[in-house]
């Protein structure tokens, strides 16, 4: 028996899938078709696939061509199957030939032509041909252009800002520039927007009613009612209202929070995070510290994120440490969360430094997080015994913000919000933004 293999993602499976799938079974008495796993496709590149695995290993079992599917998942596995299933011909698309010319060591490798004018990606374009504005003058909505090339058929196409460095990055990158904020919100289907976090309110607000979908900067809004508010808003008028926290949705992260649910620390009894920074910091300059976020907006939202992601946003009770410089800038502060049957503590801060990292405590063992935790590739899972540390590695690509990109589309293709970050937690940042601000359980710190 004549046994051949071919591999691919199979995504919104079409005509040439099927037509490919159709050579390759010509070419033996048995095939076996591997689909790629989610996270093989992201090493790849391919962040932007419509259908999740479940859904592509089903397209292709409904087609009867595949007499045997099993799932590629890391590197190098395509020797492993030739060898474990027995191959006589390895196949694919001739779009890859020479690719995998090394194969021929172990079997016959064989492209075919595939069927022109037909592809996976052509069809994700025109499905999910979005117009993004970015509104704002906060030098991140540069990296937000840059990771929105790896999302197909997202097209940042208007910039709306006053800031002259902005500007420049716009031009660079052949955007164009639009100052009124109207006529921005009627040349683009949704907006990313990365203004100072006080007049998040009224960007959110008027693209809301323009109908035009969100995708804001952390914290939405200064107040829980603005944004329990504007939430109920998004829905009435049917579009997507998406608080953007980018570390929710890098690799790592993501599967620390999994990981942390399988029980395999025990019970959480205790979160702590950290996030502070020393950049364009100059305590002399009392314009120039006035200008920028203050600590609580910009690392406030990220080292409260794991606390209610795993412990929820029901605590008890909180107490606010803060030390503010006479200018009212927040130089540093401390937040403790009493839990029902745990405790949480964040350190944020943009004039003190400290180390960056996570700690889940468990009644089994705890996970830690080198520092910049908020950026890591690598987390350890440790125990008693020393000898039972387990280490995790993932790939870090774009500090999380292409996947959050590609949540947001898939949030407007569905009408849906499937955000990493609820509402109730989202609701909960604005919370404790609005009671720092109030000064409500807390105590200034003085120096």
């Amino acid at each position: 028996m004549k046994k051949v293999i071919t591999y691919g993602t199979y995504d919104l499976l079409h005509y040439g899938h099927i037509r490919l799938l159709e050579r390759a079974k010509a070419l033996g008495d048995y095939l076996i078709v591997a689909v790629t796993a989610d996270d093989f496709d992201k090493k790849r590149g391919k962040i932007n696939v419509h259908q999740s695995l479940v859904e592509r290993i089903e397209a292709v079992r409904d087609t009867g061509l595949a007499d045997e599917i099993i799932v590629e998942e890391y590197e190098g596995q395509k020797i492993d199957d030739i060898k474990r299933y027995d191959i006589d011909i390895f196949t694919v698309g001739s779009d890859w030939v020479g690719k995998f010319d090394y194969l021929k060591e172990y079997c016959e490798v064989v492209y075919l032509d595939r069927t022109e004018g037909i592809s996976s990606s052509q069809i994700r374009k025109e499905k999910r041909s979005l117009k993004l504005g970015i509104v704002g003058d906060n030098p991140i909505l540069e990296k937000y252009i840059n990771e929105s090339y790896f999302v197909n058929g997202l097209n940042v196409c208007l910039v709306c800002t006053k800031n002259n460095e902005i500007k420049k990055i716009a031009k660079e990158n052949n955007i164009l520039i639009e100052s009124d904020y109207d006529k921005f919100l009627d040349s683009v289907d949704c907006i990313y927007v990365v203004t100072n976090p006080a007049d998040h309110y009224d960007y959110i607000y008027k693209a809301i009613n323009k109908n035009k979908h969100v995708l804001c900067e952390a914290p939405i809004c200064l107040t829980k009612k603005d944004c329990i508010s504007l939430y109920e808003l998004s829905k009435k008028k049917n579009v997507i209202l998406m608080e953007a926290i980018k570390t929710a949705y890098s690799t790592a992260f993501n599967r620390l929070m999994l990981l942390v649910k399988t029980g395999i620390i025990g019970n959480v009894v205790s979160v702590d995070s950290t996030c502070t920074s020393l950049k364009e910091f100059n305590q002399n300059n009392t314009k120039d510290l006035l200008k920028k976020q203050s600590s609580i907006c910009a690392w406030g939202p990220t080292a409260l994120l794991p606390i209610f992601m795993l412990l929820g946003t029901n605590y008890e009770k909180k107490h606010i440490s803060s030390y503010i410089l006479k200018n009212n800038f927040d130089l540093f502060t401390k937040i403790d969360f009493n839990y029902n049957n745990a405790v949480a503590s964040i350190k944020i801060g943009k004039g003190a430094k400290s180390e960056g990292d996570l700690v889940v405590t468990g009644t089994k063992g705890y996970i830690y997080v080198p520092a910049p935790w908020w950026k890591t590739d690598y987390f350890e899972v440790r125990f008693e015994e020393l000898d039972c540390t387990k280490k995790y590695f993932y790939q870090f690509d774009g500090e999380g913000i292409r996947y959050e990109l590609v949540t947001f589309v898939k949030s407007i293709q569905k009408l849906k919000n499937i955000s990493y970050v609820s509402e109730e937690i989202s609701e909960s940042i604005s919370e404790v933004m609005e009671d720092f601000n109030k000064r409500k359980d807390f105590d200034e710190i003085k120096f």
